[in-house]
């Protein structure tokens, strides 16, 4: 039931379309439920009169016919034309709720799922709802209106013929379930296989260049065919049951004829049935199994569009982990003091990531985080932004709970650069101004400069109207970090968290790079993770992390002088240079 009450609410925006939709199914119906009547009507008391008479009542005839069906086609053209813009309307909010739920949901869901299956719930699960939407109530109410309505007249013009008749079609009706429960089934795993392949093409298009460069086409390639196949079956098992399912329902509809013809014959001979009555029977016969072949095609579209939608919903259902409190407040101007206090984490089941990690930046201060990788450094700076949850412990916002500020508020005032840059497909201009959402050509202008790269970009055939390609494969990695960093200088936050942000670098990329995030990080509070020491020298404290727990914290000289984690780690890059 909830699965339909989702379903039903997405009408909501279009009930004029839908009864409108449903009136002309109404019409529909009643045309044809009326045409072997109003023959039969003809047939004895008009066609039987004298040939003048005759003559004279066609032209009203025609016109009375002509007039229903200029009704039926406008109410056929209804059906067809905007009863599928309705489904496709339906269809397209589907797919916008589903991507703003993919937007709410939080880190962990990524960690969990393949972006390929993400992908082919919001394309695939969602293109049979259309024909479900749009054919599934008027299909029903068409089905139901000629079933019942040929019945009535069916069993008014001779009831024992009628209740065999409805022996024979008892049996279609319990096969029909028995069939719908396999196919409701495979139809969910064909849904699940072509995820499957989408998560196969996704994961190989993306990492191509790693692909080629270890000759491992043959390995894709086979990955792919592997879950090529698997869908292939299942979509083999599908027709198979389809196949069976709708030659079987053929072979029903052939042993109603046969059933009607046999014993219809059989009741002439007895003399309680005109052969008339058995022509005009044979007639409704057809009216008859036609709803009934619209009800066993709606029951395919119903298994595929209903296995979509749940796929759909089982999206729509998952909470956000993450989330705004009732009464989590706006930022205003803030200072930008961050403390950690006696802050743990850990990752579902996992073990601690985090155990009990307490300091603070004082505001406009910059602290340096560094130690062996997996740690929990990129962990912490993850915590800031709300991007997870603490699992035990806070941590606060110029003495507020950040758990208690709206999330959008909390990270509008914090800037990130990371390592692993992300470019969106389209201009520099574009990856610039995603910084500030409406910011002026003259704002994206300074932000580059401020970031070193208003001179390469300028150098440019296109210049800011440059396209960086997929994921900014134009672009060198010092190019794209620069490019990043300008969308942060655009953003203008109190706060900054520096993940490794040079740590990729080539020696002249990273003094470029490291002069303009020594300008970022002027007067905000910064937090930094750091691969190469000889970069935060000047931080105003270090903390050094391992195992998940501060290890030793102090300024760079400080650390020095202790000699431990610290000494070591710097001694070890001296010495290799």
């Amino acid at each position: 039931m909830s699965v339909f009450k989702k379903f039903i609410s997405y009408y909501k925006p279009y009930r004029v379309l839908f009864w409108i939709d449903m009136g002309c199914a109404l019409l529909l119906s009643a045309i044809d439920l009326a045409f072997p009547q109003i023959l039969d009507y003809l047939t004895e008391n008009v066609f039987n009169r004298p040939a003048d008479q005759v003559i004279k009542s066609l032209k009203y005839i025609a016109i009375a016919l002509l007039v229903m069906y200029v009704i039926k086609f406008g109410c056929q053209y209804f059906i067809t034309g905007w009863g599928h813009i309705m489904g496709a309307r339906m269809e397209s909010d589907m797919r916008q709720d589903l991507f703003d739920h993919y937007q709410k949901l939080s880190f962990s869901y990524y960690d969990k799922n393949n972006t390929g299956e993400m992908m082919s719930k919001i394309v695939n699960d969602l293109f049979d709802v259309t024909e479900l939407a749009h054919h599934g109530p008027e299909n029903i109410v068409i089905a139901l209106i000629k079933i019942f309505g040929s019945f009535g007249i069916l069993i008014f013009l001779n009831v024992p013929m009628t209740l065999i008749l409805m022996a024979v079609c008892g049996v279609m009706i319990v096969y029909c379930i028995h069939k719908n429960r396999q196919m409701k089934h495979l139809f969910m795993e064909n849904r699940k296989k072509i995820a499957g392949v989408n998560s196969s093409v996704q994961d190989s298009l993306a990492g191509i260049r790693v692909v080629k460069s270890f000759t491992g086409e043959h390995v894709e390639q086979e990955k792919f065919r592997v879950s090529n196949n698997k869908f292939l079956t299942t979509k083999e098992n599908n027709y198979f049951c389809m196949g069976s399912y709708h030659a079987t329902n053929g072979f029903f509809q052939g042993i109603l004829y046969t059933t009607v013809l046999v014993v219809g014959g059989y009741f002439i001979a007895k003399g309680s049935l005109d052969a008339t009555d058995l022509a005009l029977y044979a007639l409704y016969i057809g009216i008859f199994l036609k709803p009934v072949d619209m009800l066993i095609d709606f029951t395919e579209m119903l298994q595929k569009g209903y296995s979509g939608f749940v796929r759909f919903k089982e999206v729509i259902d998952i909470v956000p982990d993450i989330q705004d409190s009732p009464d989590a407040v706006e930022l205003g101007k803030i200072n930008g003091e961050i403390t950690l206090k006696n802050v743990s984490f850990n990752y579902d089941d996992d073990e601690k990531v985090l155990n009990d990690i307490s300091f603070t930046i004082d505001s406009g201060k910059t602290i340096a985080l560094v130690g062996p990788s997996g740690g929990g450094k990129t962990t912490i700076c993850s915590l800031i932004p709300r991007f997870y949850d603490v699992t035990s412990g806070s941590i606060t916002l110029d003495g507020v709970d950040i758990k208690d500020i709206k999330q959008k508020s909390l990270r509008q005032n914090i800037g990130i650069v990371q390592q692993d840059v992300y470019m969106f497909y389209g201009t520099i201009r574009d990856n610039i101004a995603y910084g500030k959402a409406g910011a002026t050509d003259e704002e994206i202008i300074e932000a580059a400069k401020k970031a070193n790269i208003h001179d390469f970009i300028i150098s440019l055939p296109d210049g800011y109207n440059t396209f960086v390609g997929e994921r900014g494969t134009r672009l060198s990695g010092g190019q794209k970090q620069r490019i990043s960093i300008a969308r942060v200088f655009l953003k203008n936050p109190p706060i900054l968290i520096l993940d490794e942000a040079t740590s990729a670098l080539d020696n002249e990329s990273e003094r470029y790079i490291q002069h303009s995030l020594e300008q970022l990080s002027e007067g905000r509070t910064t937090l930094v993770i750091a691969h190469r020491l000889s970069t935060i020298r000047n931080a105003d404290k270090i903390y050094v992390i391992e195992d998940g727990r501060i290890k030793e914290q102090g300024s760079h000289s400080e650390l020095l002088e202790q000699n431990g984690l610290y000494a070591k780690y710097y001694n070890m890059q001296f010495e290799d240079k």
